[in-house]
């Protein structure tokens, strides 16, 4: 990254619906704030201009990066090519009935702002995945998951722009084909563009409160009979506490998966370490702690260049301040190869690294 380009000033041009900047910084669009650039950056607020952007040269020949809030990404150089964010808003109750409402949302809504507008209007299920960074349109990509919920379980269809086909398409639940941290979306980046989620939100449902910590927290905030927003507040409390706040210190929450191995492999592996942790994940597979293991390896509170392994919690990579992408990522390698070193695991990020 020369310092020549650094100083060249963008141009800017407006067409219907979107908004094209060319040599645009990406700093403030990864919640790593790693300094970064891409060569064109599309904003699109409407989602029918996507017919109109993918008729141009650009988006047929340069690489094209569809990007969300960053909190899922970690650049560790410019991109050379395009950057498309799906900016479309809006949220619209598409049916309701006396147990559950039907909800369509924009890609481009603010995925924790959707969550506190779903509680305050009664509705319940997403209330274990407060405070969980990013827009609705890297919600199913992502699959996100967080205190025992996933949220493909309340999503009904995903409405996508289909590079192949070249029109929006609506994707079902099954086509969705989701699992842990994982979607079609993340096996076929080239070809699908979120830009609205529907979902299915109860008016009531059990309360998902037996994952570590939760129903102690309810008791310290004195909720005999806790409501969704109760939980809500008691994940929020939680999550602040574990985990560093990207509007304060750079990161893109839990860097690696929990990893997913065979019952043979936890029973070698607790004959070394009886404390190690594990679930059972169905299927013949348990899921390990990746959090565990390396704080095993000593890496909690790393710090190597500008770049650390956080305090509050061994799963999250942090910017010291003045971290380049590649600095980050040189890190989670010496992690990633001493917990493999170790454990004979080897842990995935959970970011797209570029």
């Amino acid at each position: 990254m020369s310092e020549k380009r650094y100083q060249v000033p963008a141009a800017i041009s407006e067409g219907v619906g979107y908004t094209i900047v060319e040599n645009a910084s990406l700093e403030g669009r990864n919640t790593f704030r790693v300094p970064a650039r891409a060569d064109l950056l599309i904003d699109v607020r409407r989602p029918e201009a996507l017919a109109e952007l993918f008729g141009y040269a650009a988006l047929k020949t340069r690489p094209l990066l569809v990007l969300g809030e960053g909190s899922n990404i970690l650049f560790t150089r410019d991109w050379p090519g395009v950057v498309l964010s799906i900016a479309a808003l809006g949220i619209t109750v598409v049916e309701e009935g006396s147990h559950n409402v039907r909800v369509r949302v924009g890609a481009g809504e603010n995925w924790n702002n959707f969550v506190h507008w779903s509680l305050a209007r009664g509705y319940s299920g997403l209330e274990n995945l407060v405070l969980i960074p990013g827009t609705i349109g890297a919600a199913p990509i992502q699959n996100i998951g967080a205190y025992g919920v996933e949220v493909r379980e309340f999503i009904t269809s995903v409405e996508a722009w289909d590079r192949d086909s070249s029109r929006l398409t609506t994707l079902s639940n099954a086509d969705c084909r989701f699992g842990y941290r994982d979607s079609v979306f993340k096996h076929q980046r080239d070809r699908f563009i979120i830009t609205a989620v529907d979902f299915e939100l109860p008016k009531w449902r059990p309360l998902q409160m037996d994952y570590a910590g939760v129903r102690e927290e309810l008791a310290a905030l004195g909720m005999d009979s806790p409501t969704p927003s109760g939980v809500a507040e008691a994940i929020a409390r939680i999550r602040t506490r574990k985990l560093p706040n990207p509007a304060l210190i750079g990161n893109a929450g839990s860097f690696f998966k929990n990893p997913m191995v065979e019952a043979s492999k936890v029973s070698e592996l607790r004959k070394r370490y009886p404390q190690l942790p594990a679930w059972e994940a169905g299927e013949g597979q348990f899921k390990l702690s990746a959090a565990w293991m390396i704080e095993s390896c000593g890496f909690k509170g790393l710090k190597q260049e500008h770049a650390a392994v956080s305090e509050q919690h061994a799963l999250v990579l942090v910017n010291l301040g003045q971290a380049t992408g590649s600095q980050i990522w040189a890190l989670a390698e010496h992690v990633r190869d001493g917990v493999q070193e170790r454990f004979e695991v080897l842990l995935e990020p959970e970011p797209l690294v570029l």
